[in-house]
């Protein structure tokens, strides 16, 4: 059996977890500069460590109703496709190891979020966290689009 560590963060109540590998730092809020024609769900951009990346809110890509940043808001910057993507989340809590015998498939019925970004829901204690794999959270045509935003 092997085990994982996850990234666990809070979009409203619900607890959501992404592999560890894929994060390369979480930043406290900033606001970002909006970009004309952008997909609803992309907040902006800002400039992080010289970079300019975007910032995808999670709770308007699942569909959830959004809310106001505040000071437990982070950024979780990922590396997606050789390039750096921000993702807005309420809260991003804790790093936990899950073992591969805590990961249950995904259910068939979860509230607020398309089924194709679940890998799974890990057990851990009394908690459920799902398990979302941030390379599906986004279409290739989407990624293709987020790349070519201009200032």
């Amino acid at each position: 059996m092997s085990e994982n560590q996850y990234v666990v963060f809070k979009l409203g109540r619900e607890e959501y977890g992404i592999d560890i590998m894929n994060v390369r730092e979480i930043v406290q809020y900033q606001e970002s500069v909006k970009i004309p024609n952008a997909p609803k769900f992309v907040e902006g951009i800002i400039n992080f460590r010289g970079n300019v990346i975007p910032i995808v809110c999670l709770k308007k890509r699942f569909g959830m109703e959004g809310r106001t940043a505040d000071a437990n808001t982070r950024i979780i910057v990922i590396n997606l496709n050789e390039k750096q993507i921000g993702f807005l989340v309420d809260e991003a809590s804790q790093t936990v190891r899950l073992d591969d015998s805590n990961i249950d498939p995904t259910p068939d019925i979860i509230a607020g979020i398309d089924r194709r970004y679940i890998t799974g829901v890990g057990k851990l204690d009394e908690r459920l966290i799902i398990l979302i794999d941030l390379e599906r959270v986004l279409t290739e045509e989407e990624k293709e689009k987020i790349d070519n935003l201009q200032v």
